[in-house]
Order: structure tokens, then C-alpha cells, then sequence
């Protein structure tokens, strides 16, 4: 065996978490691909073990489906649903919860082989145990988040969607980031330049609208006001307060889009200050001035694909590459804040 002093880095490791950080991805895509079909509250029940098998059988099938006939969201919106239709929701919900489950035997099984051979940099295990900690949480909250749309609502409640997207980005964020640490090893130092707030700032930002991206999504609200600059013909929605702040923040379909598109202007304009001064700074290298340029111009795509998402109504293939590209977006901006605190 290999001693945990022997390196303070591992590229095997650094490897396995950036495939683990593509299931996340995956992960993110196959569940907002959930979330525009509506298929998220097709499974009524949370069994993370005898859930991983599909119903096998036409009594099982049946009985899934009179289930969701219990729900609102049948009663009020599927109502007269056939079997046929629910099992192509049904398959959207299952799949995402297997690729949950995938996801964590492909962190849990290489993490202990790691980990038994002494293969893992000991500074990094902490860090491990964080993330293990992290992708259970998601699991838990996404269920939260499924039960707030089984009695009283027809889907989700946007607040409780907002906060399984938040987590599985920070996920995401984490992995990028521990999978880098693992393959540079652990940093000498920190550069003591403005660079390195800055660049948090900025992905903290960037973090931010993902969340407000989240309650657009929660709240259906690209399928309203789908004209771009103007919100049908104005420059501020007219019923954009709700019956009080949290209802107007939350679940006012006006705002959360309003302020979607309001702090999008914001931080494109912020974002394109910041790779201009990256570019133009003697102080940082090559390398991370082709970082800050990558980061720009993602933003620009994001931005571009946004507006080209909401003036054709959402369609799903839109969607997904909407979310995805903050996916990458968040990983841009990750990598360019982690460059710049090593010399």
C-alpha cells in the first residue's frame, strides 16, 4: 500500500470527481427535464431502496397510477390521464431518481477503494466526507421538495425547487472545485490579490441567478410575458406585486421573471467590467486572462440563449440547454476564482 503522506495529490481522484461532477450535470439536465414536462410528482412515494425497481407488472402499473389519481395535480390539471400518458411522466421521474442513486454508488464504491488503499491525500478527506454529507441532503430535499406538491398544490412549491437546484449547484461547485485541489494538490499559498474576492463575488453572483432561474422555473413563469426587452409592452409588468413580499419574491409570475431579467442585465454588465479589467491586469497570467474571456463569453451565450428560451415559450430542448449552460457557466467561474488564488 501506498502511505497518505506519499503525495498531497492524486490524479486518479482528481479524475473520479470530475466524473462525478458530470453525473451531477446529468443529474441537473435529467431534472429539469422532469420539471417541463411536469413529471416530477408522478412517484407519490419516497422508498430509496424498493423504489429503484420500476413497476414490473400491469397490477403494478395500475397501481402507481391510482395513486397520482389521489393528488391534485390529476384532479385539477391530468384529470382523465390514460395509462399510456402516465407512464411516459411516470419514466422522467423514475429515470431521474435512478441516476440519483447511480450517482451515489459512483461517489460511495471509488471513494472507499480510494480510501482503503490509502490512496486519497489525507487533507482531502474531510472534504470527502462534506460531499457524502451534501449528495444525501439532495436526496432528502428532494423529496421536500416532491411532498409540497402532493396535497394541496398541482406541482412544486417554487421556494422548495429553488432550494434542490441551489444544493445540487453548490454539489456541482464543490466537486469542480475539490477536483482541481485534488489534481494541483493542496496550495502552498494564497495570492494576496483583489482577484481572489472579487472572482468569489462574481460566483456568488452568478449562484444568485441561478436561484431567481429556479423561481422563474417553479413558478412557470418563461410561459408569461414572452416578448424581450419589453414585458408585454412595458417596461415594468403591471402585476407584479403579489398579495404580500413573500408571495410577490416568490410566486408572483411578473417578478420572479422580472427580477430574473433586471439582475441578468446587472451582472452581465458587472461580468463584462471584470474580464475587461482580467484581460488588461498585469498581474494575472496568460492562462487565467483566457479564463476570464471564457467566462465572458459564456455569459454572452447564456445571456443570448435566455432571451431566445422566453420568445419561444420555453420549449424543452431550450430549457435543458438554458440550465446547462449556468451549469457551465457556475464551473467557468469556479475554475477562473480557484486559478487565482494560486501563484
Amino acid at each position: 500500500m501506498t502511505s497518505f503522506l506519499r503525495s498531497d495529490r492524486s490524479r486518479p481522484v482528481a479524475i473520479w470527481l470530475a466524473i462525478v461532477a458530470l453525473f451531477v450535470l446529468s443529474m441537473v439536465v435529467v431534472g429539469g427535464a422532469t420539471r417541463l414536462t411536469d413529471s416530477g410528482l408522478s412517484i407519490t412515494e419516497w422508498k430509496p431502496v424498493a423504489g429503484a425497481l420500476p413497476p414490473m407488472n400491469a397490477k403494478d402499473w395500475n397501481d402507481e397510477f391510482a395513486r397520482y389519481k389521489e393528488i391534485p395535480q390529476y384532479k385539477l390539471v391530468n384529470r382523465g390521464m390514460s395509462l399510456g400518458e402516465f407512464k411516459q411522466i411516470y419514466w422522467w421521474e423514475w429515470g431521474h431518481r435512478l441516476l440519483g442513486r447511480v450517482l451515489g454508488a459512483v461517489f460511495v464504491i471509488p471513494a472507499a477503494w480510494f480510501l482503503i488503499r490509502q490512496e486519497l491525500p489525507r487533507w482531502l478527506i474531510p472534504r470527502m466526507g462534506l460531499l457524502l454529507v451534501l449528495g444525501g441532503l439532495q436526496g432528502l430535499v428532494g423529496w421536500w421538495m416532491v411532498a409540497s406538491g402532493l396535497s394541496d398544490r398541482v406541482s412544486v412549491a417554487p421556494e422548495r425547487l429553488a432550494t434542490h437546484l441551489g444544493l445540487a449547484f453548490i454539489l456541482l461547485a464543490a466537486l469542480v472545485w475539490t477536483a482541481l485541489d485534488a489534481w494541483a494538490g493542496a496550495p502552498r499559498q494564497t495570492v494576496p490579490s483583489p482577484w481572489v474576492k472579487a472572482s468569489l463575488g462574481l460566483t456568488a453572483l452568478f449562484y444568485f441567478q441561478i436561484l431567481l432561474g429556479a423561481l422563474v422555473a417553479g413558478n412557470d413563469a418563461g410561459l408569461v410575458y414572452n416578448d424581450w426587452p419589453m414585458m408585454n409592452g412595458a417596461l415594468f409588468p403591471a402585476d407584479y406585486a403579489g398579495a404580500g413580499l413573500w408571495s410577490t419574491l416568490a410566486h408572483s409570475q411578473a417578478a420572479v421573471q422580472f427580477n430574473h431579467r433586471i439582475f441578468a442585465y446587472l451582472l452581465t454588465g458587472l461580468t463584462a467590467v471584470f474580464v475587461v479589467r482580467a484581460v488588461r491586469s498585469p498581474y494575472l497570467l496568460p492562462e487565467v486572462k483566457r479564463l476570464a474571456l471564457a467566462l465572458g463569453g459564456v455569459v454572452g451565450f447564456q445571456v443570448l440563449l435566455g432571451i431566445v428560451t422566453l420568445t419561444s415559450h420555453v420549449p424543452i430542448s431550450l430549457g435543458m440547454a438554458h440550465q446547462i449552460t449556468a451549469a457551465i457557466l457556475l464551473a467557468v467561474s469556479v475554475g477562473f476564482a480557484w486559478r487565482v488564488r494560486r501563484p
